[in-house]
């Protein structure tokens, strides 16, 4: 067991804490592998691996046979680089004055969406002496990133000019769907429709990737017509299932990594009719006991799941009592005998009936994909299983020659 803060002083017993089961993230990822059957799997790290923490997460998800891994902005691929992690990495997101030059050096795949982003990877790719290797994206129907259709068939041709310049490589053609989590949603088949006739266009302009991938977590589990050659799954690395209950298969077998808990920090017995934190928005309705928890919204704990976030103590469900306060709530246990130091869980496996990550987004009107990312950093990370946090990082990808010798 591995214990880890962001703040300077490690506790001996931490009063709230993140276990990560490593071994979760490793089997998850070796389950859809499976669904995957023949693409690639680039597991998704971005934000700190939802949290999970970015390098001990994207090494288990090599171990469960991931072959890449992706990243929202360039500093999540600088460090897994600084990690010792060598596995190619795609980061997807950046903004004009990017560090593209660092990013080649160092071997991370770069998204491109306008032809201006492709100039300057251009010129940064000039100076550094190696080939930059990218993933077009084309905007299919999520009107976010990626390039307009009627913009397309430009970028495609500029990247093939820049490819003949020997400064470029299209190593990916990628989308996003935007609905793969609602079965039976036109929007997909549209989308699929438009990925589709973006790779003709492209290999017309006789751009031909070793990669072509839009399947998230969703489309990864239920939609094997969009695998392709590689699939990019998300929450599903981490256990949570994106569907709604009543559309999962029973043969998905995922387990969520994170179990989130505390130490009470104070009991006391107080007379019916007492009110509870910010607001007075709830009273005792006897003679009971209440127990505060030191865990608040700044830790990621939803102020909107005041009176309703769901917690397992001393082998019972009860509810968050009042409004979540910035470090800590309070739970009304009634008669129950508790003490300061007791555990209690907020969300986990779902093992023992302790609430899972899903109860709480369902409580806070929200996904658990925002549940798991707003745990912040005052939370002690502590690891577990078999998966080694230090694992020896794999082989370098194969593409950090200069532009002479891959040609």
């Amino acid at each position: 067991m591995i214990h880890e803060n962001r703040s300077p002083v490690i506790p001996a017993a931490p009063q709230a804490c993140a276990i990560i089961d490593l071994d979760a993230i490793r089997d998850n990822v070796a389950a859809l592998r499976s669904r995957a059957v023949t693409a690639e799997v680039m597991a998704v790290v971005k934000a700190d691996a939802y949290s999970h923490g970015l390098v001990p997460a994207a090494r288990a998800a090599l171990a469960g046979g991931a072959s890449r891994l992706g990243v929202a902005v360039l500093e999540e691929a600088f460090a897994l680089r600084s990690a010792g992690i060598t596995a190619p990495v795609l980061a997807w997101l950046a903004v004009p004055g990017a560090p593209y030059r660092r990013a080649i050096d160092e071997n991370i795949d770069l998204a491109v969406h306008t032809i201006e982003q492709l100039s300057k990877i251009s010129c940064a790719a000039a100076d550094s002496g190696r080939i930059a290797h990218i993933h077009l994206k084309v905007d299919t129907g999520m009107g976010r990133g990626g390039a307009a259709t009627d913009d397309w068939p430009d970028l495609v041709e500029r990247a093939r000019a820049r490819e003949l310049d020997g400064l470029v490589r299209v190593t990916g053609i990628w989308s996003h769907l935007a609905c793969a989590d609602e079965p039976g949603e036109p929007s997909i088949g549209r989308q699929l429709m438009v990925f589709d006739e973006a790779l003709e266009v492209a290999a017309r302009g006789g751009v031909r990737p070793d990669l072509r991938h839009i399947a998230n977590s969703a489309a990864t589990l239920y939609l094997p017509e969009s695998h392709y050659d590689m699939v990019r799954p998300g929450i599903s690395v981490y256990g949570v299932d994106p569907l709604p209950a009543e559309h999962r298969s029973p043969t998905v077998a995922l387990r969520p990594a994170m179990t989130l808990e505390a130490r009470i920090a104070q009991v006391k017995r107080v007379p019916g009719g007492t009110p509870v934190s910010y607001g007075h928005t709830y009273a005792t309705s006897d003679t009971t006991t209440l127990a505060v928890v030191p865990l608040g919204y700044a830790d990621g704990v939803p102020r909107s799941a005041s009176g309703i976030g769901p917690v397992h103590v001393h082998g019972r469900r009860r509810a968050v009592a009042g409004r979540v306060c910035m470090d800590q709530f309070v739970i009304d246990i009634g008669d129950e005998p508790a003490a300061a130091g007791d555990e209690v869980v907020l969300f986990g496996p779902g093992d023992h009936g302790e609430p899972t990550a899903t109860d709480w987004a369902e409580a806070a009107g929200t996904i658990a994909y925002e549940i798991l990312t707003r745990i912040g950093g005052r939370v002690t990370r502590i690891y577990t299983g078999s998966t080694p946090m230090d694992a020896p990082p794999r082989e370098p990808a194969p593409h950090g020659t200069t532009p002479k010798e891959e040609r």
